[in-house]
């Protein structure tokens, strides 16, 4: 049994923040590689590539927000 609950609860909020600070940089990762993406008309394989990292970004924020609703 914890017999500190408050420090329990405070740290369950501060992991909360983490997770929520991280879907946050994963999304906007993802839409620079996206917007990048879309700027590039010369190199297909770069134009691929930055698809790909945005599409791992989408899955990461996914998995992050499966974690938050475990949390609740």
């Amino acid at each position: 049994m914890d017999s500190h609950p408050f420090h329990h609860d405070s740290k369950k909020e501060s992991i909360e923040e983490v997770i929520e600070n991280s879907v946050e940089i994963e999304e906007d990762l993802m839409r620079t590689y996206l917007i990048t993406a879309e700027r590039v008309h010369d190199d297909p394989e770069l134009k691929e590539r930055l698809e790909n990292f945005a599409e791992g970004n989408a899955k990461r924020t996914k998995q992050l927000i499966d974690e938050l609703n475990k949390e609740k």
